[in-house]
């Protein structure tokens, strides 16, 4: 079942009714969990445990809290409140440490990289975009990629936000006048606390910048010291090889999305047309929110807990899914791809490598699970695989140059017919590109949008 936004409940989810277990969030140790916002949000007001400033026992710093809330109410730029966002994803990378990158680290990392892009030279006819490695502690992993989750993330809360004001009763919002501002900046912070507490998390366990299928970091190939030796413990593998194997992955990620530059525009696009096709009963929230006590604080983070937002996946956002499942796996197939011909006879813990990743992927690694969280998707492994060998067959078939050329235009993209059956794509003619754009863009709707 396909995971729903931040304070959202499938209606379909079997789950729905089963009580929740104590401390199964995966916020930590009786921290907050993925999907409770409030307590992220709350959280950063100085509220802890017992004893603790703000929390039961202890005394409040209301000096912190007052700047805080200016902090919240002040944001406007956008419907997540970055700020919080950066900010609550340091303080989860600092709660479960992160030390700074040596420079052994950098020298290893660097070397990492011109090794992989001498090897790629042969196994891809994209050559290497230029763009000079990054090698990050986590932190500098959430400061480095927070542009490129702004692309991701934003056009859900904003759907989500718009869904939130046209729920609230009319004479309520009558009667509200200034406070349905306040109301609203409440929920962008509300975003921007959970959206952080994801990152925050996700940073301590990617390698790189491509863990979610899109480079993150600007054209830029990543890794991770820290998380690169977690990955390759209990291996048997050099660290070394494990550090080449992972450049290599990330070097290829970040070689495909440069010269396939319609691509980045059309995941982007996808979780646009998911977000826009996301439905919302009104009706059902907004007589909910009337039983909501605005004398009790905490009543709205009860309804949301009791399900006030009960969201069926509709026929449309199904399809946007299917298409960036399928957009995703197509780019993780290539890499695999790549990466098998770029290790072929060189790289002897290459096949063991290969398997440890696809195995993070088929365990649902938090890669997935946070991208699931963030846009509903998750990754079936099944079309990894699927994936992986397509991408194999059309190579054996048409040689490298010829694998390569699919990524030339959004149409020449295989369908999930095409994994299924890689012998019915290939008996094709070879393209005629002269009818297509050089740039392609997808087409707007009757609303200015992308397409369905």
């Amino acid at each position: 079942m396909n995971d729903v936004p931040f304070g959202f409940r499938s209606a379909d989810d079997p789950d729905d009714n089963q009580p929740e277990k104590s401390g199964s969030g995966s916020g930590g140790s009786g921290g907050p969990g993925p999907n409770d916002p409030f307590g992220a949000l709350f959280g950063m007001f100085g509220g802890g445990g017992p004893g603790a400033p703000g929390g039961p026992g202890g005394s409040p710093d209301l000096g912190a809290m007052f700047q805080q809330l200016g902090q919240m109410l002040s944001w406007s730029g956008g419907p997540v409140n970055w700020n919080l966002a950066n900010q609550a994803a340091r303080e989860v990378v600092s709660a479960a440490g992160d030390r700074s990158v040596s420079g052994t680290d950098r020298r290893d990392v660097d070397d990492a990289f011109r090794l992989a892009d001498t090897w790629l030279d042969d196994a891809t006819t994209f050559p290497s975009t230029g763009g000079a490695p990054r090698t990050w502690s986590r932190a500098e992993w959430v400061e480095g990629t927070q542009a490129a989750w702004k692309d991701l993330v934003e056009p859900l809360a904003a759907r989500v936000s718009e869904a939130m004001s046209k729920s609230l009763p009319p004479e309520v919002a009558q009667a509200a006048g200034p406070l349905i501002g306040m109301m609203q900046q409440v929920g962008v912070s509300m975003w921007g606390a959970q959206v952080g507490q994801s990152i925050g998390r996700l940073a301590g366990e990617v390698v790189g910048s491509a863990d979610v299928g899109v480079p993150l970091a600007a054209g830029h190939p990543a890794l991770l010291p820290a998380n690169v030796r977690a990955f390759g413990e209990g291996l048997g593998v050099e660290p070394r090889d494990v550090t080449l194997y992972l450049a290599l992955r990330e070097a290829a990620y970040v070689r495909l999305y440069g010269h396939a530059p319609w691509l980045r525009a059309h995941i982007v696009a996808l979780v646009e047309e998911y977000a826009r096709n996301v439905s919302v009963d009104t009706s059902a929230i907004e007589e909910k929110m009337r039983e909501i006590d605005p004398q009790r604080p905490e009543a709205l983070q009860e309804a949301l807990e009791g399900g006030l937002f009960d969201v069926p996946t509709t026929p449309e956002q199904q399809a946007a899914l299917d298409r960036l499942e399928l957009a995703l796996a197509l780019v993780e197939g290539w890499v695999d791809d790549v990466v098998t011909q770029a290790t072929a006879d060189r790289l002897p813990s290459a096949p063991a490598l290969r398997e440890t990743v696809r195995r993070r992927r088929a365990s649902g690694g938090p890669a997935e699970q946070t991208f699931a969280t963030l846009v509903g998707l998750q990754l079936r492994p099944r079309k990894l695989r699927e994936a992986a060998d397509f991408w194999a067959a059309v190579r054996e078939a048409r040689g490298t140059d010829g694998r390569d050329a699919v990524w030339a235009h959004p149409d020449l993209m295989p369908s999930a017919d095409d994994l299924a059956d890689p012998a019915a794509f290939l008996v094709t003619d070879e393209w005629d590109m002269s009818g297509l754009d050089d740039t392609p863009a997808p087409p707007e709707d009757e609303n200015g949008g992308s397409p369905s």
